[in-house]
């Protein structure tokens, strides 16, 4: 009995020693704040001077995101530039406001995954671009920002009601004053000028506002991608891809990121 005793304690040390010794998981970039990155296209030695250039848009949208993106925009030359998305959504005022900075700034628009390579040199930093992306909630109002945009017949575009963050969870069991109700209306008020204003088809809202928050995410058919004017153009690179000479040295020497923490609001 006493050698067993002992056994258990040894394998419970190697047990504890495993997992404190065992790395942290790695982090998901989508479940915090929108950032905004450079990114270029890799291995360097497949696409050469044809590799491509964009900025990766990964996280969720909060009313500090629009500021971020301001301050990410003023230090480098993003005019006419390719933005990715991939994001389940967020705050619906700060949507409008990123929505309108990228249209001022005549961006293209799309949905993908960006996928960090391997630096094969010092300072070289690559990644992947591939169409098996999601863009959910507010994110579907923020890709009719884009002067252009275009939607990959491998990615989803997924919409439903807004609703007010805090209470979403548990939606069908929470009680709402007539201060919280209207404060709903007037944001679906704000977002109809919104999705007006950019070009796309308000049946875009009158899909999304079918779909409550206790009910799954509705995906848009390519059918209603094209007819919601959320696909504009036939290919996403079609003009002459931007070169490293349109980046700042500091943007391509280190990838600059913006964002920081903040509590999630829808």
């Amino acid at each position: 009995m006493l050698r067993l005793a002992w056994a258990g304690l040894a394998l419970a040390c190697s047990a504890a020693q495993a997992l404190a010794g065992s790395p942290p998981p790695a982090e998901d970039p989508g479940n915090a704040p929108m950032r905004f990155e450079w990114r270029r296209e890799g291995p360097a030695d497949v696409c050469g001077s044809s590799c491509r250039v964009w900025i990766s848009a990964i996280g969720y949208l909060t009313s500090d995101t629009a500021r971020e993106f301001e301050a990410f925009a003023e230090k480098r030359d993003v005019r006419g530039a390719v933005l990715v998305l991939d994001s389940d959504g967020g705050s619906v005022l700060g949507t409008i406001a990123l929505g309108r900075a990228i249209r001022r700034l005549e961006m293209v628009t799309t949905v993908g995954k960006t996928t960090p390579l391997p630096p094969a040199a010092e300072g070289d930093r690559r990644a992947k671009l591939t169409p098996n992306a999601s863009c959910e909630s507010m994110c579907a109002f923020l890709l009719l920002a884009g002067s252009r945009r275009y939607v990959p017949p491998q990615a989803h575009v997924l919409v439903h009601q807004i609703w007010l963050g805090k209470k979403r969870k548990n939606a069908l069991d929470s009680s709402y004053s007539a201060e919280e109700l209207n404060l709903v209306q007037r944001d679906i008020g704000r977002l109809a000028q919104y999705t007006v204003e950019m070009g796309g088809g308000i049946d875009l809202l009158e899909t999304a506002l079918r779909v409550p928050p206790w009910e799954p995410l509705y995906a848009l058919s390519k059918e209603e991608i094209e007819r919601m004017r959320l696909n504009t153009t036939a290919t996403l690179f079609d003009q002459e891809p931007p070169t490293t000479s349109s980046i700042s040295p500091a943007a391509a020497a280190a990838l600059a990121t913006v964002g920081h923490p903040a509590p999630r609001r829808d």
